[in-house]
């Protein structure tokens, strides 16, 4: 009996794009799957879309709104798959995603060994997605992932792994309280877990960049931010419970140093914590630098205004590249329809 793989997905607020994220999904050439929707108290028709796709293999749920942890946790608690393929609302997977693993996990025959994948950001159209390979593209033992992770301010997209059920299990739950970056420090976990990362080319997941209201977005949420430092501390304290040595408390402070630019000036009492991390670390924060290009805003208009003009810019220039590309994608789909 080939293995049974649960794909597993979480949905709020989706309604444009459930519809796609779920044919690509039932599109797996992977035969044996099962696929668990479920819909976080959603305001808009997201569970009416997703509901027209209910059947035998489709099963389409809803809950009052917990959060995307939640819900997660709650279409796990449903499945039976003997491997779990977590897929966020909005994601897309290429049709032989889930077959190119299992095959790869199959030879290799070790629940607790984790498959990644490739993947490449996009607006609308797929066809025009970037792949852009980094370190993480390969096999790597749990401890220099990490450390390649935190180091050089790396992640893998949530879609790209497959984990076996015992590796799941053996992780534990998605921690509700992670209101951003709860994926980084789930899969931290799964890593810990884990025999080791085995990287499976030609394998692709389509990662859609969508507004700032997504949960990767930090903006000026306090509630946010409580949650990213919490995710951080839990990092650290991740990977020195496999390794305390130099090069991962180096690899730490660059992580915390990376990460301060979302706290500085705003929260100074996040930024005592981080200060507090980094002398137990061996070292000590800098303030954070600005861009080469909004730096000379600061002695005009201070540090907030020109930290603000850094981040805004570019979201401004990242919605009009949206804007051009949905107008592609729609002269593209009128052209297929004629």
């Amino acid at each position: 009996m080939k293995p049974l793989v649960s794909i597993l997905i979480p949905a709020y607020n989706a309604q444009s794009w459930i519809a796609d994220t779920i044919q690509s999904a039932i599109a797996q050439t992977w035969a044996r799957k099962e696929i668990i929707v479920v819909d976080d108290g959603s305001t808009d028709k997201t569970f009416a879309v997703a509901r027209q796709f209910a059947s035998k293999n489709v099963s389409v749920l809803t809950q009052q709104n917990q959060g995307a942890s939640a819900a997660r946790n709650y279409a796990f608690s449903l499945s039976q798959g003997d491997y779990i393929q977590w897929l966020d609302a909005d994601d897309l997977l290429s049709p032989d995603k889930i077959a190119k693993q299992v095959s790869l996990a199959e030879e290799c025959q070790n629940p607790r060994i984790l498959f990644s994948s490739e993947w490449g950001s996009f607006a609308y159209r797929i066809d025009v997605a970037g792949f852009f390979p980094t370190s993480l593209w390969c096999d790597l033992s749990p401890i220099e992932w990490l450390i390649r992770k935190l180091a050089q301010n790396l992640h893998m997209q949530t879609a790209t792994w497959l984990t076996s059920r015992e590796l799941t299990n053996a992780a534990g739950a998605w921690d509700v309280r992670m209101f951003v970056d709860d994926d980084g420090e789930y899969f931290c976990r799964v890593l810990l877990a884990s025999d080791g990362v085995r990287f499976v080319p030609g394998a692709k997941v389509f990662y859609r960049i969508t507004p700032s209201t997504r949960l990767s977005y930090i903006g000026r949420s306090d509630k946010k931010r409580d949650a990213q430092l919490l995710s951080m501390q839990l990092h650290v304290k991740y990977i020195r419970s496999l390794e305390d040595s130099e090069r991962v408390r180096a690899a730490c402070l660059n992580y915390l140093q990376t990460w301060l630019i979302n706290f500085y000036p705003e929260r100074p009492d996040i930024v005592e914590e981080l200060m507090g991390l980094a002398k137990e670390l061996g070292g000590r924060l800098e303030v954070p630098r600005l861009s080469w290009k909004y730096s000379w805003l600061k002695p005009l208009f201070g540090y907030r205004f020109a930290k603000h003009t850094q981040t805004l810019l570019p979201q401004l220039k990242q919605s009009l590249t949206r804007s051009r590309d949905k107008v592609a994608d729609q002269l593209q789909r009128s052209s297929v329809t004629k």
